[in-house]
């Protein structure tokens, strides 16, 4: 186990907890290298189901580590945008992440942990969580994360936060889309694990195929494509072993052979 990155598995369940407490969950090389690896590994182990991003401490995360962004500004044009790229891997590891993912966000989350947030398939805050795209006030802008954020709250909402660094709470981040629920802190916990059976309870394929439905739908604006790739996507599905088995338990009343398969109770 990392000291950068705790790994808690949970019989198909999966949390993975940044751990710089003392740095507000900062990012710096390290920690992108080892977050990328671990989501990598998740995406590849078909016994996990489930993937939840927490923080320890205080905060999700405090986006980019002071430290690091000192010695990055030192630097060539051409290693920064190496070390750019770096942090574009982990953010598109996480969005196409073929597991459905759960951002548990119990604290401050600004610059890169908006992006972090923005890339789960499910976000859930407390009501003193804090958020803000405060790039701008270092004269740089959230570029590598704005493809993510942008597609969570609108080009409406982008324009007004990107610009100004504003920092805004959690019932705002619920009304922009950001977030999908604001919870009491005492029920944050039952918040998280109430989705979490929610998916083990779906069909592991299908759960771990809607994002990629969803943003195939985007990327095809042509009606009549859709149409056929749903079309074959939908028999294909139906004729699976995970369908079959989905239809058949639903037409015997009773519960799926996945349904809650390797869960710790």
């Amino acid at each position: 186990m990392s000291e950068l990155l705790e790994q808690q598995r949970e019989g198909a369940v999966l949390r993975l907890r940044l751990n710089r407490p003392a740095l507000h969950n900062a990012f710096d090389a390290a920690l992108i290298a080892e977050l990328t690896a671990g989501l990598t590994a998740a995406g590849a182990d078909a016994g996990i189901r489930v993937v939840v991003l927490e923080g320890a401490g205080a905060s999700f995360s405090a986006g980019a580590d002071l430290n690091w962004m000192r010695g990055m500004a030192a630097a060539s044009e051409a290693e920064n945008r190496q070390d750019s790229l770096a942090l574009a891997r982990l953010m598109r590891t996480l969005d196409e992440l073929p597991k459905p993912t759960i951002a548990r966000v119990h604290g401050a989350a600004f610059g890169g942990g908006v992006g972090l947030v923005a890339c789960c398939d499910i976000a859930i805050g407390v009501p003193g969580a804090k958020f803000g795209l405060t790039e701008s006030k270092l004269g740089l802008l959230p570029a590598v994360i704005s493809p993510y954020v942008i597609a969570a709250i609108g080009a409406r909402q982008a324009r007004r936060w990107f610009a100004t660094a504003e920092i805004f709470d959690a019932q705002t981040a619920l009304q922009i889309g950001l977030l999908h629920q604001v919870v009491a802190a005492e029920q944050l916990d039952a918040a998280v694990q109430r989705q979490i059976d929610l998916l083990l309870e779906a069909g592991p394929l299908a759960a771990a195929g809607a994002k990629s439905l969803i943003a195939r739908i985007i990327a095809t604006p042509d009606g009549q494509a859709q149409d056929q790739a749903n079309a074959t996507l939908i028999a294909g599905l139906r004729v699976s072993p995970e369908g079959q088995e989905g239809l058949s338990a639903f037409l015997d009343k009773r519960s799926p052979s996945w349904a809650h398969k390797g869960e710790k109770r």
